[in-house]
């Protein structure tokens, strides 16, 4: 039988903290609930969590704060950001961040469990089962194995976001040609809802600054105009 996705909850509003607990745990989820950073490093350092649903508006440490300290120091869990906030260029501040999605209050129940799903398949995805795809390809001083989805430079794996992974694989399943947008936005964002066309730009981005000597100047992702993104890769079998 499979094991019940852990998600954990951190906001600073018991209310909430308690109505998504209760929720979320309605619908199947194994859930934790924190009210500070401090409790969730915690709760971080003595279980694995396969989502965390974040509040952007806290004190004393906003979400943003904790969605960017947890990304340096290297958590790559799914976040799913909630804020009162609904203005586009605070979605795309969150998904710049580090954050997966963003959901703005008041939402309806049923979009946050749509959300929550949508983010743990793509995480699925990610940690993926190999694909029928055997190629393996190099650029620079790297190598993608496209059907187990590891990522090598000189010989040593490098851990990439499940988000870029996923849009690396997307690239990397049609190397050396175009991959529209449309096809990146419906890997990289699920189906379950609509994609914002500018956390695809952040997530190529910070691929760039992995893969790239100079990220302004790509040699390896390239921008096809008016179509997608491409890889530029040799390919062996």
């Amino acid at each position: 039988m499979e094991h019940a996705n852990r998600i954990l909850v951190l906001d600073d509003e018991a209310e909430l903290r308690n109505m998504l607990q209760r929720f979320l745990s309605g619908h199947g989820f194994e859930v934790r609930a924190v009210a500070d950073g401090k409790r969730l490093d915690r709760m971080l350092q003595r279980e694995r969590y396969d989502l965390l649903v974040l509040d952007l508006m806290m004190e004393p440490e906003d979400g943003l704060s904790v969605c960017r300290r947890l990304r340096a120091e290297g958590h790559t869990l799914p976040i799913l950001m909630l804020t009162a906030k609904g203005d586009a260029a605070d979605k795309v501040i969150g998904l710049e961040t580090g954050a997966d999605d963003y959901l703005a209050k008041p939402f309806l129940p049923d979009e946050l469990v749509a959300r929550v799903k949508a983010l743990l398949r793509r995480q699925k995805m990610a940690a993926g089962d190999p694909t029928v795809t055997t190629q393996r390809l190099r650029f620079g001083s790297f190598v993608f194995d496209v059907g187990q989805q590891t990522l090598l430079r000189d010989g040593v794996p490098i851990e990439i976001h499940s988000a870029q992974m996923l849009l690396l694989h997307a690239l990397g399943s049609s190397p050396n040609r175009a991959v529209s947008r449309e096809n990146l936005l419906a890997r990289a964002r699920g189906r379950d809802h609509a994609a914002l066309d500018r956390s695809v730009d952040v997530q190529i981005l910070r691929l760039r600054q992995i893969v790239e000597e100079d990220p302004a100047k790509p040699r390896f992702i390239k921008t096809v105009w008016g179509l997608g993104y491409m890889l530029v890769a040799g390919v062996e079998s």
